[in-house]
């Protein structure tokens, strides 16, 4: 007998893992940052060299997780609009069969402590575990949808990300030119 709640731990620890990551290369970053602006001297006049580091790290990881908890949201909720659009299973045997595929994610994350020293490796192994985890996720499925289905997934899927990013960097870009143009010696 095999319980169906079995992989129910993985996405906590999954985010958990990927923020202490993403956390700890922060925490390197934003201390280089604080020493080349001088304010580091200052920060230790109240806190010792590792209670800076923790209370970076934990505001950095707590960011992080929601970050992915609002990822992770949005992802299942968008990927579940896809199977109301596109599947003909109304047993929901195709979610239970996902399931299996967040192994892939808590692997990807234990492998996302091998590139805390750099952004570009870091980013490099959450790319590659999102999309082993989609074709995974996509292979699984295959089973219980026709073809035509199973493209119209992949395209709904494929095309709400991408717009979802074009917005957010959008958004960022013209909040960055914003701030840029209301700086006194911008003028």
């Amino acid at each position: 007998m095999k319980n169906p709640y079995l992989y129910g731990y993985l996405p906590l620890f999954t985010i958990v893992l990927f923020s202490m990551s993403f956390g700890i290369y922060m925490v390197d970053q934003s201390l280089q940052l604080f020493i080349s602006i001088g304010v580091y001297s200052g920060m230790q006049e109240f806190l010792s060299e590792l209670e800076i580091r923790v209370f970076l790290l934990i505001l950095f990881s707590l960011c992080f997780c929601m970050l992915f908890s609002a990822l992770k949201l949005i992802g299942e909720t968008i990927h579940e609009v896809g199977m109301l659009f596109f599947s003909r299973d109304n047993n929901g045997h195709t979610i239970s069969v996902a399931r299996g595929g967040y192994v892939i994610f808590f692997f990807g994350s234990l492998l996302s402590f091998i590139g805390i020293q750099s952004f570009i490796l870091l980013m490099i192994v959450f790319a590659v575990t999102i999309f082993a985890y989609f074709i995974y996720t996509i292979y699984k499925m295959s089973q219980y949808m026709s073809t035509l289905g199973m493209i119209g997934l992949i395209t709904f899927e494929i095309m709400f990300w991408a717009v979802f990013v074009t917005f957010i960097l959008y958004i960022s870009l013209k909040l960055y030119n914003g701030i840029l143009a209301s700086l006194p010696f911008a003028n």
